[in-house]
Parts: structure tokens; C-alpha cells; sequence
């Protein structure tokens, strides 16, 4: 790195020069920490020939014309002349003018209140041979790459200004390319068509219109082209990680804990850092942050969580850090993984049973966890707050209570052992006893519906590698006669979809038929017995408490087919005893809810019929009052409701009585 300071300032000490230097690295990668503790300093220090060479650093990230530039120049270079304001920073140790700083001080100058009273030195003004220009972020600016670097050039070819560029080439590139993406694809196709290029089939058309773009769109070559002509060289910014990252660690000194476990960890730092595949600091320098309150949290509420989780919990951090920010995975790949248990019984379903439609997680895992043993490597708490910001209290709890309460896999359920570790880390002599144990917790019923269906794969894997003795067609057997059993403890299983995706059963579909369509027979089962428990609970709240039955109804039932699992003449009599105003609430609820959701309540539509008919029946030959009139009211609204529905089979009879 020195070596790299040296030829930076051999640039500057050059007596002429007609050429600018630039600074490529990777984005976090600290080039600009580099360039105010490494570089600048030592060029504001330097004095030449009887001149003190002084810097103006400029960021162009999010400058949107060349006019913008100038201001920044020009403000930069007026602060610097200011005596009072040099004198200040002297007496301070102040190298460099906070930004908010210098908006104080432009509004100042620019409503006549500088305490400076002396006249502009023009001769200083007018000076280039001791300025060095510093552009940051060129990669980031809002305009176009070859007018800055055309602007640039004026003051490198025409007034020989020192003048270092710091970028990121690779996403320049990236941005040259994919600038007006759409307009470009658009004429390039266009000019295909005039050609008669789009009919021939001797390339693929995809490759025909990139062909075009760069043909006629060559940005590139042009960047290439004014590089050659203003950059001298090309420094390539490659620094010591190790060392960085133990200055990064120099932030948490005031926390003796934190920074002795950091110390202690170093290794795991740099370790999953290099293992990230990105060179980005800045991230790494977020997920110690995010890690700071992690381990503040653990060691305020469960002191006595084993250093080994603490080591999982900063590898796992760095980590999920690394994935979602710099853009390797969509912010959603995680989310519906729950638990440590979920996770890993993910990695055992893509290993035992080549799994590959959760290769991502698989990767995740060998690549961070790669030589590192532990039980425990998904933390919900920390995804969740890396993900979204928040540091959920609830899922942080149930997390460490789970960990705190694990005593090791020797206490775990057979079964759970099975799902959620790969099957060849049982010993020989202990596979029998599991398989054993998991086949009477199948024959009790004592196991959740779903979690059969998911042990029921890796049974029949066994059964067809001779693992076990039991046939598939006892084995069908006998997990269908514990399904039986289990739904009636188990709970109806909402995302089906997903918690099968967690396991392979693509290449023995045929033995998982029979399990599959038991399951979704018994799992609709309880989902009826869920909602009847449900609607039970909330119909009650009619006439007593109807505050809680609009809550209840507006945020758990509007699409759901509550109807179907009420006795109509239950509803009715309790419908009967409610206020009037609340008949007409309800009735105005049920029409909005069947607007809204009308293929959802499909299913309530033959209870909607059976209550018209009730209230009609009701209703007929009463003498008139306001509650027989809002009851009729009612029966008209579930006539336009049943309507809807006149074209479905489920509507068998006329509904206009």
C-alpha cells in the first residue's frame, strides 16, 4: 500500500504533467478512506518550489450537470482562501470542513455576513500549480461519463492541474451499457427490421439486437477512447483487508465486552468476509454495527448463551449481511425459513435427497459454515433485523429460549433428529433405535400431519437403499393409519405448497401419491374444524359485543367462508336480538365482503340461501316495525348476494322467494 501512496505522490511532485491519474477499486472497498488518510494529508503538507500544495476534493455521486461541478470548485476554492476560516482549522487540528460547515459558510458569504475582510488575492486565485483536484464517485453521477471526463479534461490539458479520479470501473462499464437500455433496444430493432435482419434465423435475435446497440451505441469505445487521451495511469486499489478490518474494530473500544470478543474473533471476521466474495468494507462495517446491538441484547438478556452461539451469531450476521446487500439474493429468500429447525431440515432434504430447488440455502451454508461446527446456525432475530431494520423483541425471545433449552441432539424427539440432520450422522449402532422410535411416535399419532408427509420421504428413501426392512406398501400403511390418529391433535397446515418445497419428493412422486392425497384430505379436515372454532368464537360476540365482531370479522374472516360452518338458525336468533343499527352494519359488512371477495366465500353460499329463507319466513305477515323492516332490508341484500352466484352449480334451487 505504501508503494502505492509513493507513486501517487511522485504524480503530484511531477514538475509538468499533461495527464490525470486514476484510482480503480471496488465500491466499499475504502478508496475514499483511503484518499483523506492516506494520500491527502501528506499532498496538504507537501510544499514545492515555495509552495504549500493544498487539495479540493469533490464527490460527483448524484451531480446531474457539469454546471453543478463548477459550484462545487468554485466553493471549495473560495473557502480555501479564507484567512479566518484557515486560521481557525490550524488552531483546531482541522483538516477538512464538515459539509454542513461549508453550507453555513456559503449562505454567509452569500448574504455579506464573512467575517473575512480581505480583498480576493487573484494571484492565489489565479493559481493552478499548486491545487491538486481530487473527483470521487465518477461511476455515480448523473451525467454522462464522457462529458465529465471531457470537462475534466480542460483542466488537465489546458492548465495542467493535478487531478486523481477515483471510481469503480467495472460498474462504469456496467452503466455505459445498460444507460436508456430501453430507447437503445428500441432503435436497434428498428434498424434490424429496415435491414431485413429480424426474419433470419442465423443467430439467435437476442444476440442480433446486443450486436446493433454497441454497433451504433458505442459508448464503450468512446469512454476508452477519451480515457487513453486524459488518464496517465491506472492505480488499481487492492488493499490489506486484515489490516482494515482491524482498524474498523477500533470504533468499539469503549465497549470492553464487545471489543474483546470481536478481538478474540478476528479470524471468523476476515474469514467470512473473504467468503462473501465481495470487497465491500461498508458492508461489513453495517453488519458490525448491526452486530454491536446483537451482542449487547444476548449479553444483557442470556448472559449465559455459550460463546460458541455468540461465534454463529457474528458468522451468521456478516453473513446474511454480505447476501441480501450487496445484491446476491432477493430480500425474500429467507423469510419463509422460521426457525433453526426449518433451515436445517432444508439442508438435510438437498443432501439426503439431492434436493436442488434449495441449492441457494445449501451454498449459503457450505460456504459460510464450511469447517465450522454448530448445532444452532439460523437466527430468525438477526435475519428479520438485517432485513427489515427492525429488532423484534418477540422473535429474539423465542429464538434464545429455544437455543437456552437445547440441550443437544441426544434429548431431541427421534424424529426431529431425523428432519433436521443428514442421516449418516447417526451412528450404526443408534439407527435402528431411531428408526424404532420415529415408527411408534407414527403408530400414536403423536407427530404433526405435516411433519409425516415430510418423514414419510425419507422412510421410503431408506426403504429403497435397504436401509430398513419395511416394504413401501407397509409403510404406506402404516403412515396413513398415524395420520388418522395425528389429525386429531394436529393443526391444519395453512402453507402446504412451502412446507413441501422444503423437501425433495420429486423423484419418488409415486410412492408420495397416496401420502399426499391422505394428507390434503385430512389437513382440509382441520382447517373446517379451525374456522368452525373460530366462527364459533366470534358469532358469539353477536348481540352482546359487537365491537369485537366487527374487529374480528373486518381483520380475520372478510375472506373466508364463515357462513359455511354456522347453523343458519343459530345466526338468525342471534341476528334477531341485535339492534337495528347493527343489522344494517352487518348486512352493508356482508355485501362489501362479497364484492370484494366473491370467489373466496363461494363455499357459505348454500347457508346464505338457507338464512334468506329463515328471515323470509320470519318476516312474513309481522305487523311492520323498524326491525322487521331492516330485517327484510337484510334478506333483499342476501338476494343480490346470492345473485352473484346464480351461474354457479352451488345455487341449485330459485333464491328469489
Amino acid at each position: 500500500m505504501e508503494e502505492l501512496v509513493e507513486s501517487i505522490l511522485d504524480y503530484v511532485r511531477a514538475d509538468y504533467t499533461d495527464y490525470a491519474i486514476m484510482i480503480n477499486g471496488e465500491w466499499g472497498s475504502g478508496k475514499t478512506y483511503f484518499w483523506n488518510n492516506k494520500i491527502r494529508k501528506k499532498i496538504d503538507s507537501m510544499k514545492l518550489n515555495g509552495k504549500q500544495y493544498t487539495t479540493i476534493y469533490m464527490s460527483l455521486y448524484g451531480i446531474s450537470n457539469l454546471e453543478e461541478i463548477s459550484k462545487k470548485i468554485f466553493i471549495e476554492t473560495t473557502q480555501l482562501m479564507d484567512k479566518n476560516l484557515r486560521r481557525y482549522m490550524d488552531s483546531n487540528g482541522q483538516t477538512t470542513i464538515p459539509e454542513y460547515a461549508k453550507t453555513g459558510i456559503d449562505m454567509a458569504n452569500l448574504f455579506g455576513i464573512s467575517q473575512n475582510e480581505d480583498k480576493v488575492n487573484y494571484g492565489e486565485f489565479f493559481s493552478t500549480d499548486d491545487k491538486v483536484l481530487c473527483f470521487d464517485d465518477l461511476e455515480r453521477a448523473n451525467v454522462d461519463v464522457i462529458d465529465i471526463l471531457g470537462y475534466i479534461n480542460n483542466f488537465v490539458e489546458h492548465d495542467h492541474i493535478k487531478t486523481i479520479i477515483i471510481c469503480n470501473e467495472k460498474e462504469l462499464s456496467t452503466k455505459l451499457k445498460s444507460n436508456n437500455l430501453e430507447m437503445k433496444t428500441f432503435i436497434a430493432t428498428y434498424l434490424l427490421d429496415k435491414q431485413g435482419e429480424l426474419l433470419k434465423t442465423d443467430k439467435p435475435m437476442v444476440e442480433k439486437i446486443k450486436d446493433q446497440i454497441e454497433h451504433v451505441f458505442d459508448k464503450a469505445n468512446e469512454y476508452e477512447r477519451i480515457k487513453e487521451k486524459l488518464i496517465g495511469e491506472t492505480f488499481e486499489y487492492a488493499p490489506k483487508f486484515d489490516y482494515i478490518i482491524n482498524g474498523l474494530l477500533m470504533r468499539y473500544e469503549a465497549d470492553s465486552d464487545l471489543i474483546r470478543f470481536l478481538r478474540e474473533n478476528t479470524n471468523i471476521i476476515i474469514s467470512t468476509f473473504n467468503k462473501s466474495g465481495t470487497r465491500n468494507l461498508r458492508i461489513l462495517k453495517h453488519a458490525l454495527n448491526d452486530f454491536q446491538k446483537i451482542f449487547e441484547m444476548v449479553s444483557k438478556n442470556y448472559p449465559n448463551v455459550s460463546n460458541r452461539v455468540m461465534q454463529t451469531m457474528l458468522i451468521f450476521t456478516i453473513a446474511i449481511s454480505f447476501e441480501i446487500k450487496a445484491g446476491k439474493i432477493t430480500k425474500d429468500k429467507f423469510i419463509d425459513i422460521r426457525n433453526n429447525d426449518e433451515y436445517k431440515a432444508i439442508l438435510v432434504s438437498s443432501r439426503v435427497l439431492m434436493d436442488n430447488r434449495q441449492f441457494y440455502i445449501k451454498e449459503f451454508d457450505n460456504n459460510y459454515y464450511y469447517n465450522f461446527k454448530t448445532e444452532y446456525r439460523f437466527f430468525k432475530f438477526i435475519e428479520y433485523y438485517v432485513r427489515t431494520r427492525i429488532f423484534d423483541m418477540k422473535i429474539f425471545k423465542e429464538n434464545m429460549e429455544v437455543i437456552l433449552n437445547t440441550a443437544g441432539l441426544g434429548k431431541m424427539p427421534a424424529y426431529k433428529r431425523l428432519l433436521t440432520e443428514e442421516y449418516w450422522k447417526i451412528s450404526d449402532d443408534e439407527f435402528l433405535g431411531v428408526i424404532n422410535e420415529i415408527i411408534e411416535n407414527v403408530k400414536k399419532g403423536e407427530i404433526e400431519l405435516i411433519d409425516l408427509v415430510k418423514l414419510y420421504a425419507y422412510f421410503s428413501y431408506f426403504s429403497r437403499k435397504g436401509l430398513i426392512l419395511y416394504d413401501l406398501s407397509t409403510l404406506k400403511s402404516l403412515f396413513i393409519t398415524g395420520m388418522n390418529k395425528s389429525s386429531l391433535t394436529s393443526k391444519y397446515c395453512e402453507n402446504v405448497e412451502k412446507e413441501l418445497s422444503k423437501i425433495a419428493i420429486q423423484d419418488i412422486a409415486e410412492d408420495m401419491e397416496e401420502i399426499l392425497t391422505k394428507f390434503c384430505e385430512l389437513n382440509e379436515q382441520l382447517k373446517d374444524k379451525m374456522y368452525k372454532e373460530k366462527t364459533d368464537e366470534i358469532f358469539k360476540c353477536i348481540p352482546m359485543k359487537m365491537e369485537q365482531f366487527y374487529d374480528r370479522l373486518d381483520k380475520e374472516c372478510m375472506n373466508v367462508p364463515i357462513f359455511k360452518y354456522q347453523d343458519p338458525r343459530q345466526v338468525f336468533q342471534r341476528l334477531s336480538c341485535a339492534s337495528n343499527e347493527d343489522i344494517v352494519i352487518i348486512k352493508e359488512k356482508l355485501v362489501n365482503r362479497a364484492n370484494q371477495y366473491t370467489k373466496e366465500i363461494e363455499p357459505e353460499m348454500e347457508n346464505i340461501k338457507k338464512l334468506k329463507q329463515i328471515i323470509d319466513e320470519y318476516t312474513v305477515g309481522k305487523e311492520t316495525s323498524i326491525k322487521i323492516v331492516m330485517l327484510k332490508e337484510f334478506s333483499k341484500d342476501l338476494s343480490y348476494i346470492l345473485d352473484k352466484y346464480k351461474s354457479s352449480n352451488l345455487i341449485t334451487t330459485n333464491t328469489d322467494n
